[in-house]
Formats: structure tokens, C-alpha cells, sequence
């Protein structure tokens, strides 16, 4: 392990050094990212997964810039060319961009103006030219390099002038100046194309656009991206030419008087105009993409972690509705396990005379099944749907309510393998009407089915790097599940597949020993599954439950390691292990004193904190601090709003301008960041997150549009 490197990470993340060395250690030895965050807190000093995860990132890219580092001094060594001060510049760099930027006087490159000079020997009288000497005959000097390559002076010297341009364009210090000053002083400047498809105006804020390099918001430079790449724009970035043309001519003339003083202006003007800004802008257009990207990427995680950690709407049943129009309503009628007890289909959404066939079939099972809830996909036709269901529950006298949920991801569900699996008789539209009841019942269990880039709540997914959004997507999922923990004997695979050490082939196992075996009664008994290892049981097991089993432990986060230190605790309390989650123990708890007991048993900080918040509450799960969904009885309209209303709504979506709100309607409402505080708010996460509940205020109302503005502050 890299000591130094370890070093330039600790200060670079404000993390102990210690800290970050058992972490690597934990993950040398085959440890994942949450069992460290969970059950090594000792060693880690409490880190949590995204610093773990981080460290884990850094160090890697740390390693491979050392690496690229002493392949590229070994590269121009081996060439005879390295000096002292290069190597030491080159050990400096902090980026891989700048190490590349050392390298590229030294590269071998494709076929170029310079390099087929240099094949007609016209190197020797460039190298002359750049001695600047007062007064240089060129002509005179040119006429010697006339040969059957070279028929001219004018050929000679052109020649010497693109080895001269290209020399100034390796020239690191040139184009670090060059990017400096672009994101200091550039401006990104968009224009429309006279032939475009943008029939909408998607993009008409931007059909003469500029704004300075250093202060473009991230939405911004995707969406520029984005309308380029659709040919609806020609995006560039405008400077101040003469400035960094008169930087690079005086750093290429050195303060000396010369008669080549022209010749080298020429160069200079070309190797800028040619070489330096068309190569520097590609790269800060990429810099500022990849920083777009990982912002868009911090955003989508942030929105899908919120989205996963939805508080499960327990012990009811569910009417699934997929809404639609010609092929009509699918319905499916699910019992509190999330077993499908019936499916039909109505014709709601399209104007008719007659619904009473379509109001029977919801009225019959609704009563059979004792439907408390019904679940509205928020998909196409889903206000229509919403209209006609708030009108029959009213009708009808119902004590049943209906709620909104976001299909995202449902019909990539439908027609995956899993769902084929699940339901091999059923339609798509039948799999996505039970998809959309489950995921109110448990958003994780059913969501985790679904691939997470294929659920929608973020900006610009598509057009990000899709490599790093599936390894981060993928990361967001794993952390999660494992925070709130799986019981085992309910779990499907696609759920179990993101425990801390399983596979989705043993989760498979898991599932195959339960239908084999029945249910699992101790944590000692997942030990018996095919092909599951010790090292593998040791990183799953503290997030596998076991509800009602033999060992009261089993259904805690508390892993088995720790029995002996949770067993001397309880006693230590004068608690039993049927006194864990009563309030006998949380008040006996409250009651103690935790340095004492720390000193008497000998038990770390962390694992006392964890120990005791197990005896408190067994089963408890960050989801708890969600707030269930909002249940609707009525439709709203648009028509029925007015400016200043106060409405009460869930959040569907954040990004980085401001955050999308269910209140109703066919389309979400808008609360922009700047509606968001009477203070300056830094990013839209910092006040609400996906599947928030939220007052909010009717700021604006355009009905053409049907487009709502919406505001967290009182509207005078």
C-alpha cells in the first residue's frame, strides 16, 4: 500500500490516515463497502458507505496516475530526451490530463504538417529560426534545403513554420495558460442553425445564447450537449484572441530583438488558431461534460436513494392500476404479502355512454378483496384514470382511497426476464398493474427488479456515461438494501442479489434451499446453502433477518460475531432477549451509563451504540423516517387553482433548478430553486428530496401550457 498516496488522499478528503489504510486493508481482504460501513466501524472510525466508496475511487485513480507517471519518464528516457526539470514536473502533475500534456512533445504522432516537414529535413531550419538572432538571412538559409522533395524556398520555409507551430503547441505551459484564462475570461456561446428539428422550442432559451465558461450551471452545459448533438445548435466558446496569441509570442521570443520576429508572430497565430484552442476547447467542453455528468450522476443517486427508502405502505390491500386508453385499465388486485389475487380490465379513460360494465367489475373487486387502497400509475392516461376513480369512490360511498405512484422503470419491468418469471401467463400491461400495487407496499422490494438507470429520477441520464451511471446506480441500490436489511424467508432474488457478498446466482440458492427446505429458522441454517462460503456468510449475514425464529438475535442488525458481547450486555442490564424491543428495555437503556459500561465490558464505542439501538428497536429501518404517500379521495384541476392557493404535494423529481411536485394534476408543478427560500439556496437537495410531502403555494398558472409554478414561501 502507497503511504504517500494514502497521504495525498487523507488531506484530500479531510480523512485520518489510519482511517483510510484499514479501510484499503478491509477491502484487500475482500470486504464489501457496506459490511465495512456496518460492521467495522472500529476500524474506520465510523466512516459511512459514500466516504468508504470514495476512498476506495481516489486510491485507484490515485495508483493509475503514478503508474501512467513512470511510464511516460521511462518513455522519454528511453528517447535520451528527459531532464531533471521535466521528470520533477512531470511527479508534480495532480491530474492524468497534465502528465499527458508533458508527454505530447515526446509522442509519436500521425501523419501532420510538422512531421512531413521533418521528413524533407526542414527540422535543422526551423531550429535555426528559433536562435532569434538579431539579423537571419532566411531566404539564404532556405535555398539550401532545395532538393527534389523540396522545390522552393517558399516550400522550405512554410515547412519550418509548421515545425515551429507545432513545437509551440507541445509547449505545456502554453496550453495551460490557454485553458486558465479560457475559464476565467472564455464565454460559451450557443446559436441556433437555420435547419433544425426543434419544432417544439424545447430549446429556445438557448437560440442566442452566451454565458461565461466559469459560471454555466451543470443542466446547462447537458442541455447544450444535447441540443448539439440533435443539430438544433452550434455551441462554441468565444475569446479574446490577441491575449494569448501576445502570452505565447512573448514567451516564444524571450524579450530578444530579432528581424524573425514576423515569422515567428505567424507561427505563433498558427499554432494557437490551428493547434492549442481547437484541442484545449474540445477538452474543457469535456472537463465541464464529465463535471456536468458527475453532478447530474450526484443528483440522480440522491433522487434514487430518497426513491428507494419510501416508507412501505404495510398490511393493506392494494387495486394496481396500469391506466391506458384504447387497450383499456389493467387491474390487479394484490393481498399484504404482495400476492396477486385477481386480474382484470376496465375501459375508463375514453369517452362513452354506458361505464356500468366497467363500474361493476371495480365495484366487485373492490368489495371481494376488501380494497383499501387503489394504486393510479402516473403514466399515459393516468389523470383520466385518476378523474374517473375519485368520481366512483364518491359515487359509490367508499372508505377506499387512491394515490399517484410513479410507473418509472414499470414497463422495462414488464417485459424483463424476471417479470417473465414471476408471471409467465400474464400480459406486460398485467405485470406493470401489479408492479405499480407492490411498489406502494414496498418501493424496494419492487423496485430493486427494475434496472436502476431505467427509473427516471434525475436529468440527462441518457446522455451520460453510461458505464459510471450503472456502477454508481448499482452502488445506490447495494447501500440501501443493505441499511435496511433483508428477511431472508420473504426476499426475492432480485432483492437478495444486492446483500453485502451475494451473487444473483446465490440468491437463487437462497431461494431454492427455502422452497426446498421451508423457511429458514436460524441465521446458523444459511450456512447449508449450496455453495455459499464462510467468507461470503460472514458479509451477509448481519443484513439477512430472520423473523420468528429460534434466535431472537437472528431478526437484528446485530451480527453473529457480536452474539457473545449483545449476550453479556443483556445481562449486564438485568434484560432478557424477550425484553428486545419492549419498552421495559429502552426505558432501562435510557437509564445507563455508557463510559461504565464500556470500561466493565470492554466493548468498543460503536458496537455499544449499535448493541443498544438493537435492544431499543430490533426492526428498525432508516425507512421509518420516511413519510408514507399522500391518499387522495378527489381530483384536482387545473382550473380549479388560483394564485396563492396552498396545495399539499409529493415529490416525483429534483434537479438541479428546482424540484417537480405531484399536486394533482396531469403534469407536475414546478417549485424553481429560487422559489424555494427567502435565502440563497445552494442546490435544490439541500431542501427537499424524491417522495417528500411539501406544502406548497400557487405561485404562476399558464392553462395553454398546462403548466403550474409553484413556491414553498407564501405568495402575496
Amino acid at each position: 500500500m502507497n503511504t504517500e498516496i494514502i497521504q495525498n488522499i487523507a488531506e484530500q478528503l479531510s480523512i485520518g490516515e489510519q482511517q483510510i489504510h484499514n479501510v484499503l486493508s478491509l477491502l484487500e481482504e475482500g470486504a464489501t463497502v457496506p459490511f465495512i460501513a456496518r460492521y467495522r466501524k472500529e476500524k474506520t472510525g465510523g466512516l459511512n458507505e459514500d466516504q468508504i466508496r470514495e476512498i476506495s475511487k481516489v486510491y485507484e485513480y490515485q495508483i493509475n496516475l503514478q503508474q501512467r507517471k513512470e511510464d511516460v519518464i521511462r518513455l522519454i528516457e528511453e528517447k535520451g530526451l528527459l531532464t531533471e526539470e521535466l521528470k520533477k514536473q512531470i511527479l508534480m502533475a495532480e491530474k492524468l490530463s497534465e502528465v499527458e500534456d508533458y508527454y505530447r512533445p515526446f509522442k509519436e504522432k500521425k501523419k501532420t504538417k510538422a512531421s512531413m516537414a521533418k521528413a524533407k529535413g526542414l527540422e535543422p531550419l526551423a531550429l535555426e529560426i528559433l536562435k532569434l538572432y538579431r539579423e537571419f538571412d532566411l531566404l539564404k538559409e532556405a535555398q539550401k534545403y532545395i532538393n527534389d522533395q523540396v522545390l522552393t524556398v517558399e516550400e522550405a520555409i512554410q515547412g519550418a513554420k509548421d515545425i515551429i507551430a507545432e513545437q509551440i503547441s507541445d509547449e505545456p505551459r502554453y496550453r495551460k495558460y490557454t485553458k486558465d484564462m479560457i475559464y476565467k475570461t472564455g464565454i460559451i456561446q450557443a446559436k441556433v442553425k437555420k435547419k433544425n428539428p426543434d419544432e417544439t422550442g424545447v430549446y429556445e432559451m438557448y437560440y442566442d445564447y452566451q454565458e461565461k465558461v466559469q459560471f454555466i450551471a451543470s443542466h446547462r452545459v447537458l442541455a447544450l450537449n444535447r441540443a448539439e448533438k440533435e443539430k438544433v445548435l452550434t455551441v462554441s466558446i468565444i475569446i479574446d484572441e490577441e491575449r494569448f496569441e501576445t502570452y505565447i509570442f512573448n514567451g516564444v521570443m524571450r524579450r530578444r530583438e530579432s528581424n524573425m520576429s514576423d515569422i515567428i508572430h505567424e507561427c505563433v497565430n498558427d499554432a494557437f488558431k490551428r493547434l492549442i484552442f481547437p484541442s484545449v476547447e474540445r477538452e474543457i467542453r469535456s472537463d465541464l461534460t464529465d463535471n456536468a455528468q458527475q453532478q447530474a450522476l450526484s443528483v440522480f443517486s440522491m433522487n434514487l436513494e430518497s426513491l428507494l427508502l419510501q416508507a412501505p405502505l404495510k398490511d393493506r390491500f392494494v387495486l394496481g392500476v396500469d391506466p391506458a386508453f384504447r387497450t383499456g385499465c389493467k387491474l390487479a388486485a394484490i393481498d399484504p404479502t404482495g400476492k396477486v389475487l385477481d386480474i382484470n380490465k376496465v375501459f375508463i379513460t375514453l369517452p362513452k355512454k354506458d361505464y356500468s360494465k366497467d363500474e361493476q367489475i371495480l365495484l366487485s373487486m373492490i368489495q371481494k378483496y376488501q380494497i383499501e387502497i387503489i394504486a393510479i400509475g402516473n403514466g399515459t392516461a393516468s389523470r383520466e384514470t385518476e378523474s374517473f376513480i375519485a368520481s366512483f369512490i364518491q359515487k359509490n360511498h367508499l372508505n377506499t382511497q387512491y394515490v399517484i405512484v410513479s410507473e418509472a422503470g414499470a414497463s422495462v419491468y414488464s417485459a424483463s426476464t424476471i417479470a417473465k418469471e414471476e408471471f409467465p401467463t400474464y400480459q406486460v400491461e398485467e405485470r406493470s398493474a401489479v408492479s405499480i400495487a407492490r411498489r406502494l407496499q414496498d418501493p424496494l422490494a419492487e423496485l430493486v427488479k427494475i434496472e436502476p438507470k431505467s427509473i427516471s429520477v434525475g436529468q440527462y441520464q441518457h446522455d451520460m456515461n453510461q458505464k459510471k451511471l450503472t456502477e454508481q446506480l448499482d452502488f445506490v441500490v447495494e447501500k440501501v438494501v443493505n441499511q435496511v436489511g433483508v428477511n431472508i424467508n420473504t426476499a426475492s432474488p432480485s432483492l437478495l442479489q444486492y446483500v453485502s457478498g451475494l451473487s444473483m446466482s446465490l440468491a437463487k440458492n437462497i431461494v431454492k434451499y427455502r422452497e426446498e427446505n421451508g423457511k429458514f429458522t436460524s441465521r446458523e441454517q444459511i450456512k447449508k446453502v449450496n455453495k455459499l462460503g464462510n467468507k461470503t456468510y460472514e458479509l451477509a449475514v448481519g443484513f439477512l433477518r430472520i423473523i420468528s425464529g429460534q434466535e431472537k438475535l437472528d431478526e437484528t442488525s446485530i451480527h453473529p460475531d457480536n452474539y457473545l458481547d449483545a449476550s453479556h450486555l443483556l445481562q449486564y442490564l438485568q434484560l432478557t432477549k424477550e425484553d428486545i424491543g419492549t419498552k421495559h428495555a429502552k426505558e432501562r437503556i435510557e437509564k445507563i451509563n455508557k463510559e461504565k459500561i464500556q470500561q466493565e465490558l470492554q466493548i468498543d464505542e460503536y458496537l455499544l451504540d449499535d448493541l443498544l439501538d438493537a435492544f431499543i428497536s430490533p426492526h428498525r429501518s432508516p425507512r421509518d423516517e420516511y413519510n408514507t404517500p399522500v391518499l387522495r379521495q378527489d381530483v384536482l384541476k387545473i382550473e380549479d387553482l388560483k394564485k396563492g392557493m396552498k396545495l399539499q404535494g409529493v415529490v416525483r423529481n429534483v434537479v438541479d433548478f428546482g424540484a417537480f411536485v405531484d399536486i394533482g394534476l396531469k403534469n407536475d408543478g414546478l417549485v424553481h430553486i429560487s422559489k424555494m427560500s427567502k435565502q440563497k439556496v445552494k442546490h435544490t437537495l439541500d431542501v427537499c428530496h424524491v417522495g417528500d410531502i411539501l406544502d406548497v403555494y400557487v405561485y404562476d398558472i399558464d392553462i395553454k401550457k398546462k403548466r403550474v409554478a409553484l413556491s414553498l414561501m407564501e405568495v402575496e
